[in-house]
């Protein structure tokens, strides 16, 4: 289903989405995309989303979303492109044609989008200007060079920090979108020739969200800006000021090769016969263990796949410094326990009693470090901060220490020959 839309020309959302032919029918379907979207962070926790839970008496409905979205008037949004490759603004505007997603960003960002406006030159940057002038939410995609006064970056004669301190003055949120704008990603990566940093080392006296990944999924980022339209306040964050709607759980938790985790089975090279039967990618380098993103529940372009869902381990990219931290992307992970393939019920059982023991205190040890200000201990593995630490003494090992470029025979259970 396609749609015509010319801008904002009427008062309210709702309105211009009537304009612009969207049925009602359709405008649930994408709240209720996004209602799916502010319940992923909490799906595996079994509770109501910890970014929803003060405003609203239980999840929030795509009915919720919708009559908050009806009554909002024209928002104005500044949306910046400064150091990076697009790849963000195109997760968001994805495939399919005009879809209910291109009508509520363009409602969303119609008064200035640098990549996809028609405007450029001294026509742009005068909107850009006057704009700068009110009250307006702030968008940001890549990062901002600070080395050699801000030269590898510079746009209509000003370099990037330049531009972003300028739009966030009058800011009332700023969304950091896409792992560049939120630490820097590739360009900040040793040795950082630009001196590359995100959007929250430049900007101090104001909250930054931090929408991170590379890219980030369409309807994430689209979720962020509607809960500050529908909320009127920018959602709940984790220690590095990611939404926890989207970045609350592990992939490692809802990942759909989990159970071949479980059961020993690991894909060994990326043409043998675990990889043509789904098996888990832990020894093909897979960070899903370490990285909290809800890409295996959201996926990309319309739910339609995700990296680890098309055959590609997990490359980390929602984590701080991925790219210096999880480099070379094929090397596996130090050892991550689980249920091996060769587990004896004796084993599995007392591992159980063992787990149901072990969770009491490892909830109560999660709850205290998610009221702590750190979410994070620097000098802990990406899994000891989390509880899993001494977790071998409950479950037997998925497999045998093995180097990330030895070649090893596998049968077709799975087991090392």
């Amino acid at each position: 289903m396609t749609y015509s839309l010319d801008g904002w020309q009427e008062p309210t959302f709702a309105e211009n989405l009537e304009k612009a032919g969207v049925s009602r029918r359709d405008f649930l379907k994408f709240c209720g995309g996004l209602a799916a979207a502010f319940a992923a962070g909490s799906a595996v926790m079994g509770s109501v989303p910890r970014a929803l839970a003060e405003p609203t008496d239980g999840p929030v409905t795509a009915d919720d979303i919708a009559q908050a979205l009806d009554s909002v008037t024209k928002p104005v949004v500044v949306w910046l492109q400064l150091q990076e490759c697009t790849g963000c603004m195109e997760s968001v505007l994805r495939s399919g044609g005009t879809t209910v997603e291109d009508v509520v960003l363009n409602l969303l960002s119609v008064e200035y989008n640098e990549l996809v406006m028609a405007a450029a030159g001294d026509a742009a940057n005068s909107v850009l200007d006057k704009i700068n002038e009110e009250p307006h939410i702030l968008v940001v995609n890549g990062s901002i060079p600070i080395k050699d006064n801000g030269i590898y970056c510079c746009i209509g004669g000003e370099s990037a920090e330049s531009v972003l301190r300028k739009s966030a003055k009058n800011a009332e949120a700023i969304l950091a979108v896409g792992a560049c704008a939120v630490f820097g990603s590739v360009q900040a990566a040793k040795p950082n020739p630009t001196g590359a940093v995100g959007v929250d080392q430049i900007i101090r006296d104001k909250p930054v969200i931090n929408v991170a990944g590379c890219p980030p999924i369409g309807e994430i980022i689209l979720a962020s800006v509607a809960y500050i339209l529908t909320h009127g306040t920018t959602p709940k964050t984790d220690a590095e000021g990611r939404p926890l709607f989207a970045y609350d759980q592990r992939i490692h938790d809802s990942c759909q090769r989990r159970p071949h985790f479980d059961a020993g089975q690991f894909v060994r090279t990326f043409d043998d016969e675990g990889a043509r039967n789904g098996w888990c990618l832990y020894h093909m380098g897979c960070k899903g263990p370490s990285t909290f993103s809800a890409c295996p529940i959201i996926q990309w372009n319309m739910h339609t796949n995700w990296p680890v869902g098309a055959g590609h381990p997990c490359i980390g990219c929602t984590e701080k410094d991925f790219f210096d931290r999880f480099t070379p992307l094929y090397n596996r992970l130090p050892r991550v326990p689980g249920l091996g393939i060769e587990a004896t019920a004796e084993k599995v059982g007392l591992g159980m009693v063992a787990a149901t023991v072990a969770g009491v205190a490892i909830h109560t040890g999660v709850t205290a470090i998610r009221k702590g200000a750190g979410k994070r201990a620097e000098a802990a593995t990406p899994l000891e901060a989390f509880g899993d630490i001494g977790a071998e003494s409950a479950a037997v090992l998925a497999e045998p220490e093995v180097a990330s470029d030895d070649v090893t025979a596998t049968n077709d259970s799975g087991k090392v020959e």
